[in-house]
Order: structure tokens, then sequence, then C-alpha cells
């Protein structure tokens, strides 16, 4: 049962409110905070100098800001405090104010907590961007005001009173933010799961295990959607409080979403042709699989049918930019694991040369060297995990006799040269990184744009 807002509302008037991060959700967030009556001091590494306007409008606001290196030394005294996801729950910091008897939140879990429209919560390591916006495309089509949030979309607790009950909600979330989720979730995907952001976690279980709040909390008549052909995935039926239902792009699922002979099934009624959908690839097949299955109380077959051959994609996901002298471009700037550049790898009828590499979020390389390299003509290798990938590749050749050229570049324009060099006629060049973009760049939509903006003006 949805808790009321007006609670919430009572609730925080007054309360001294602790921020922690001045990013993008929570800057509506705080000012949010402040016009219900809350005291607030944000909290970030960053310095006033580096947040700019940010600073200035908050100063104007009345919100106290604890700035630089040293930020969370003054995280003490406060009745709320709101972490951003990427902090940990048994930080230094958050155990010390816990102890004083802080009530520790983030914006998701409140925002959960309170909306009124259904929920559709999609997690995986692979394909959670698609599979939401897919989602997302599939409600508005049917009619519903559709709101859409959590990594991607807009922040959404901020106009939490503007929702209704009729209301549809696409949330795409992270292990990050599911890690203290305790809040039920109407309709929970899961897509897949492979190792990932294991900078972040102690070890793949605790990763597991934050996956798994998004269905944990359910009631009897919530409903959880499986990739019957992911193992971990499967596992999870044994847990589930609600209905679950179940998608494969391997087997048929009478009661559940499957593909058979070129064409997507949903409980053995057709809706579409392989070959008509305009994203490529069978992991985009999966992902409509899955959202054909998560959506069928609300959404038509014709509707289904609609969406996925008018839907062009996702920006950053297997991108198409330009062709030069008759080579391709693509950007696929998205693909922050070894599985998730795979799966881009795959769409393609060809092999093509790869730009990768970057932030290291300590998840193995293997995949992309073992199962990719019949996908892969040339790979240039950048950024802080160049020498790491390139260590999985040599071992690949020493072991299995399997040579991939590889040429490894200062940074990405560096690469996009080396890539040019290489390519000829009829080629593909892709960013596919299979690497987060934290040692060059401050997040993978940067990234892709910088990109672009290199391939455009070659």
């Amino acid at each position: 049962m949805k808790k009321d807002f007006e609670d919430f509302k009572k609730f925080i008037t007054g309360k001294k409110v602790g921020v922690v991060g001045i990013g993008v959700s929570n800057i509506p967030l705080i000012n949010f905070l402040v016009d219900l009556g809350a005291t607030v001091t944000a909290f970030d590494k960053k310095t006033k100098e580096e947040l700019g306007e940010v600073a200035t409008d908050f100063n104007n606001n009345g919100v106290k800001l604890e700035l630089g290196e040293k930020y969370l030394d003054n995280l003490s005294g406060f009745d709320v405090v709101f972490k951003t996801p990427s902090m940990r729950i048994d930080s230094e910091s958050l155990v010390k104010v816990k102890k004083e008897g802080a009530y520790i939140t983030s914006e998701m879990e409140e925002f959960v907590r309170y909306t009124k429209g259904k929920v559709y919560g999609i997690t995986g390591s692979d394909g959670k961007t698609t599979t939401t916006t897919i989602i997302s495309k599939l409600l508005e089509e049917q009619g519903y005001k559709t709101w859409i949030g959590g990594n991607i979309g807009t922040p959404l607790f901020s106009q939490i009173e503007n929702i209704n009950d009729e209301d549809r909600v696409v949330l795409e979330l992270s292990s990050f933010q599911l890690m203290t989720m305790t809040q039920e979730i109407d309709v929970a995907i899961c897509t897949n799961l492979a190792p990932n952001h294991l900078d972040m976690h102690k070890d793949m279980e605790e990763y597991i295990d934050a996956k798994k709040k998004i269905f944990l909390y359910q009631c009897s008549n919530g409903i959880l959607v499986l990739n019957r052909e992911n193992e971990i995935t499967y596992g999870f039926k044994k847990e589930a409080k609600g209905v679950v239902r179940e998608f494969s792009s391997k087997r048929k699922i009478t009661d559940g979403a499957y593909y058979k002979d070129g064409i997507l099934y949903i409980e053995d009624k057709e809706v579409c042709k392989k070959e008509d959908i305009i994203i490529k690839g069978m992991h985009n097949v999966e992902n409509y699989l899955a959202a054909f299955i998560a959506t069928k109380d609300d959404v038509s077959i014709d509707i289904m049918k609609k969406v996925a051959e008018t839907f062009t994609g996702v920006e950053h996901r297997c991108e198409f930019i330009r062709e030069i002298d008759g080579v391709k471009y693509y950007n696929d700037s998205i693909a922050s694991s070894p599985t998730r550049t795979l799966a881009g790898l795959k769409a393609f009828d060809e092999k093509v040369i790869v730009i990768a590499g970057g932030y290291d979020k300590h998840i193995p390389f293997e995949p992309l060297a073992y199962e990719g390299y019949p996908y892969i003509k040339e790979l240039i290798l950048m950024g802080a995990t160049k020498d790491a990938i390139k260590k999985v590749f040599d071992k690949l050749e020493q072991e299995e006799g399997i040579k991939i050229n590889i040429r490894m570049a200062k940074s990405l324009e560096d690469a996009v040269k080396l890539a040019k060099e290489k390519a000829k006629v009829g080629d593909i060049i892709t960013l596919s990184p299979a690497c987060a973009s934290f040692d060059m760049y401050p997040n993978f939509m940067v990234r892709g744009n910088k990109f672009k903006d290199i391939v455009k003006n070659l």
C-alpha cells in the first residue's frame, strides 16, 4: 500500500536535512525540500567555483553548503540524510550520523514510497536503458501519461504531486539505487545479470543481492519479469513474492514471451517479425520480449507491433553517426561492460573495428576476448584499462593461437585517427568501450557526444 505524500510533507517540515551529492537528481530534490519547509545543508566534493551558479542559487535559497575534499566532516546532527546513489550505506560518515539517530534515505526510495502511479522498475547488467525506453514508448502509445526516471529521464521526486493514480511510472534502476530499496515495485523487470560495478560492490554476491531488491518487497499481486536464458536471473524465481513472467530468445514459453523462427510471440500470439524491428540484434529482441511480457496488462499487441516497427533506438546505443569514404561510424558509448559491448558487436553482420577502454570497474575482460574475437576486425584501446584489456587478448593468442590486431591510443581523438587509418571501404568503426567513462569523461553521454563531434569533424 502506497503512503500518502501528505505524511511526508508533515514529516519533513522543520527537519534538519542533509543531502549528500549536488548532482542532476539532487539539485531539484534540494530545492523541493526547501519548498516543503526543511532546513537543508548540501554536501559535495566540488568547490563553490566548480558548482558556479548552482552554489549561488542555493545560497540565495537559504541552503547551507559543505564543499571540498573534507565535505563530509560535518555530516552530523541531522534528522534526515538523503544520500547520493553511489554512496555506500556502510560508509563511515553515514554510519556515524545514523548512530546519532538520523533517518537515512535517498530520492528514489522516497519517490517509490509515495508515488501514486503504477511503477515499472527495470534493472540488469545490460539492456536497462533500451528496455526502459521501449516500455515507456509502449505505455505512451497506449495513451497513458508516462513518467520516466531513475538513471534516465528526469528527477521525479520534486514532481511527485503531479503524478496521478492512472499514470504510469517507468524507472531504470541501478544496483546503487536498489541497495537500500525497501519499497514495493509493481512490475519488476530484470533483463540479465553478469559481473559489473565490482569497483563499488564488495563482490558479485553483493551486486546480485542489490539487484534482488527490485522484487523482494513485492506483494502477492506484484509481477516479476525474468530472463529464462540468464542463469542468475532465472534463479530469482524461487525467491519471488508475486507472479513470475518469463521471456526467452531460445525456447518456447507458452505463458510468456519468446522468439522462434524469426518471430516474436507473447503467450503464443505473434507480435512482430524480427526483420521488421528497426533496432537490430538479438539483444534487442530480448529487450522487446521483456517489455512485451511486462506491459501485457496495459498494452495491446497492435501497439507492441507498432512500437517495434517504428522505434529508432536510444542515443549512444549502437547509434549510427555518419558514413565517410565508405566507412560507417557508430556510437555505442553506453556499452560500459564487456557483455554490453558483446551484444552491440553481435548486432552487426560483419567484423568491426572497435574502440574500447576506459575507467576500471574491476570486472573481467575475458568475455570481450574469448567471446568477442569473432566479431572484431581491429581493436583500438584507450584509457585506464587499455593494458588490462590487451593482456587478456594476449592471453587468448597464447592459449588459442587467435590473434586480434591491437593498437594503443593516447586519447579518444587518437583512437578515431588510428581507426580511420585502418579502415577500408565497407568497414564499420564503433566506439563500444566495455568500460565506464570516468577516467576521461563525466559519463557515457559526454563520451558519446565527444566521439560524435570528432567523427562529424573528420
